[in-house]
């Protein structure tokens, strides 16, 4: 690996032996990625409980209030590939450096914004510096730690954090909306960045940049492809299926990624070699991901309203509800890298680890108008236990046997199937959920109130909406039994 000579400014900088031994120490390397990879899914949902007052501060319709979160993950999910392409040919030190600074700096405007304008353009601002530095940080993981136990436990910790960020994300936002303001759901943001960048700078080694350039073809195509279909999954959950903005997303987002395809067979140097889905394992490890992002972030979109609107939590009390989520997924993750793996081996672990998120989902389908939080509990510990179980041996089926020069394309994917699952799933079940709910206050029973009627509907809604994820769920499960492949070499690894 090329070390990076670059000093920083005398005033500032630490003795040359001093920064010999900074740079390139795996614990601190590894220190900085998790804190970027925390920034970036954190910021998928720490914004959800704060949603209410950002509408009443800022004068956002019920309609474009979505936004705050589709700025953010339409632009992030769409520029992943171009983002890891960057990182192989410029360098992913350089590459992660920018986008740590853009991200950081969109954080601070938003924070300040004053308008619903100004804290869309932030939003999307934020997405594209994450689109930059998430894949250039799994890949210097990769670097950084050779395959086998160092390398599987190094992955332990970016899945437990990347899994359990986004039930961080719910408790932060709750603490900060409650006890400062919501513009301090991206204000956090500022000081953690500063300091990964001057840290940054210090420690991380640099990547030799390869010959090549930047297939300009694929990254138009891939990036307004995917923007387009995301886009027409999050307008058909408002306005239906057969709308014709909805029709008229999916067709240019089929056409688009088409074109893609066909593009990254004839480039040169593609912004996403197709050879990485040759391999088997890989490509069922990558629509698997998508396949339990998509049930998991929708359990964090109806059950967040549940809490608030039916048992009737503050914001922060509703961050910590999901504390034992967060708590399970990091224990399992633990688990999985330091003992599942080795005497288990990857399928066995995914499939089972899957199968106890599936039964979690299935168990919140009893929940009722009547229901206590002991209700959500159970079903919290065990979709926890399950998806870190799970989500440690996904990554790993995901980045074996990847070539040096293909690891920001093969780490990007990893986050594209994270990020479009999400939004696929979602949309999804909000349409499901939109359709019973509405189908069930259309049947009152005698004596009801407006408001009983609106929590029974919200209920029937939820229910089915948690029935759908749980056959994604079991899909899932068949998927990995059936497709992936356990070989010695996954085994030998782990």
């Amino acid at each position: 690996m090329a070390i990076d000579s670059s000093t920083t400014p005398a005033t500032a900088a630490p003795s040359p032996r001093r920064r010999l031994l900074l740079r390139g120490h795996p614990g601190v390397v590894l220190a900085l990625i998790l804190t970027c990879q925390l920034m970036v899914v954190l910021d998928a949902t720490i914004v959800n409980i704060a949603l209410p007052d950002i509408r009443t501060a800022l004068h956002f319709s019920p309609a474009s209030l979505s936004w705050v979160i589709n700025a953010y993950t339409l632009t992030f999910g769409g520029l992943l590939l171009l983002g890891a392409r960057a990182g192989d040919i410029l360098g992913r030190r350089r590459t992660f450096l920018v986008g740590i600074t853009l991200f950081t700096l969109a954080s601070l405007l938003g924070g300040f914004a004053a308008s619903s304008a100004e804290l869309l353009a932030a939003r999307a601002a934020q997405g594209i510096g994450a689109a930059l530095a998430a894949p250039s940080a799994l890949a210097l993981l990769m670097t950084m730690f050779p395959q086998g136990r160092e390398r599987t436990r190094a992955i332990g910790l970016y899945t437990a954090v990347s899994v359990g960020g986004s039930a961080v994300g719910l408790i932060a936002g709750g603490m900060l909306t409650q006890w400062a303001s919501w513009r301090w759901v991206l204000f956090v943001n500022v000081p953690i960045g500063v300091a990964v960048i001057a840290l940054s700078r210090l420690v991380l080694p640099e990547t030799p940049r390869r010959s090549g350039r930047f297939d300009l073809p694929g990254a138009l195509t891939s990036t307004i492809g995917m923007t387009a279909l995301v886009y027409g999954l999050v307008h058909a959950a408002s306005n239906g299926w057969v709308n014709t903005a909805t029709i008229a997303s999916f067709t240019v987002g089929v056409v688009l990624l088409a074109a893609f395809v066909l593009t990254e067979l004839r480039a040169p140097s593609p912004i996403t070699p197709l050879r990485l889905f040759a391999d088997r394992n890989r490509s069922t490890s990558y629509l698997a991901r998508l396949l339990l992002a998509a049930g998991m972030l929708g359990m964090f979109f109806f059950l967040t309203q549940f809490l608030q609107n039916l048992l009737g939590y503050s914001p922060l009390k509703t961050g910590f509800a999901f504390l034992p989520l967060t708590a399970m997924l990091f224990a399992a993750s633990t688990l999985s890298a330091r003992v599942l793996v080795e005497r288990f081996g990857n399928r066995a672990q995914i499939a089972g680890g899957i199968t106890l998120s599936t039964g979690g989902l299935l168990w919140l389908t009893q929940l009722s108008e009547t229901s206590s939080y002991l209700s959500v509990l159970g079903p919290l510990l065990l979709f926890g236990m399950g998806t870190g179980i799970s989500f440690v041996p996904l990554t790993t089926a995901a980045l074996n046997g990847v070539a040096p020069e293909d690891a920001g394309a093969a780490s990007g994917l990893v986050n594209v199937m994270q990020q479009l699952g999400g939004s696929l799933g979602l949309a999804v079940l909000v349409t499901v959920f939109g359709t019973a709910s509405t189908h069930a206050a259309r049947h009152v029973r005698p004596g009801e109130s407006a408001a009983e009627v609106a929590r029974h509907a919200f209920m029937v809604g939820a229910d089915r909406a948690f029935f759908v994820a749980a056959i994604l769920l079991a899909a899932t499960v068949l998927l990995t039994f059936f497709a992936l492949r356990p070989t010695a070499s996954q085994t030998t690894d782990a």
